[in-house]
């Protein structure tokens, strides 16, 4: 089984090629919809004790704890402490699965992955990109985003020259999803052939 990283800043079109991979055949771990999930699950526990007033109706809302950590290190810092071990649980479990099932080419969607080290648990790395440009448009359409906000995110992630050095593979986005889709099933190809 190849474990493939798929990684790329905010904007740059990571859950549209997450969605190309399973198309292709791919099972797909989505770091983010891990999150979502515990959110509602066992994280709402910890991190509602830790951050007092951001548990709504059972859930964590997000926008709550976005404001608490999204300008405090050392808040955000305490958060990753409760949400990694949970997060490193469940991703645990979809790679025992997805190897029980016998699928020969496995993509781990993490927004983070050269960031919390994931990369070097991976056989190879798929980096998302498209231009500046491009990223910042999309990111600004989505709701409820903020220039402020946008850039917050964004000093927090690798920059894309950087991850596109540390990449294996590149999909570009910026060319739309026909293009995307053709170098996903290029990908594909060239790893299932050693799977």
């Amino acid at each position: 089984m190849i474990i493939l990283g798929l990684t790329g800043s905010i904007g740059m079109g990571k859950s549209t090629t997450s969605k190309l991979f399973a198309e292709a055949g791919a099972a797909v771990y989505d770091a983010d919809a891990a999150v979502h999930a515990l959110y509602a699950g066992k994280a709402v526990e910890p991190v509602g004790n830790a951050f007092p007033g951001v548990v709504n109706d059972g859930h964590i809302d997000r926008a709550a704890l976005g404001k608490i950590v999204l300008h405090d290190k050392a808040k955000m810092t305490l958060l990753e402490s409760l949400i990694h071990p949970l997060v490193q649980e469940v991703e645990a479990e979809f790679l025992e699965n997805a190897k029980q099932a016998r699928h020969k080419v496995v993509v781990l969607d993490v927004p983070l992955l050269f960031e919390v080290g994931k990369h070097k648990s991976v056989d190879a790395v798929v980096v998302v990109s498209a231009p500046y440009d491009v990223q910042r448009k999309r990111v600004l359409e989505r709701p409820g985003m903020t220039e402020d906000k946008f850039e917050a995110i964004y000093a927090k992630q690798l920059n894309d020259a950087e991850k596109r050095k540390k990449a294996h593979f590149i999909v570009d986005t910026g060319l739309g999803v026909e293009t995307a889709r053709r170098a996903v099933g290029a990908i594909m190809r060239a790893v299932s052939s050693i799977a």
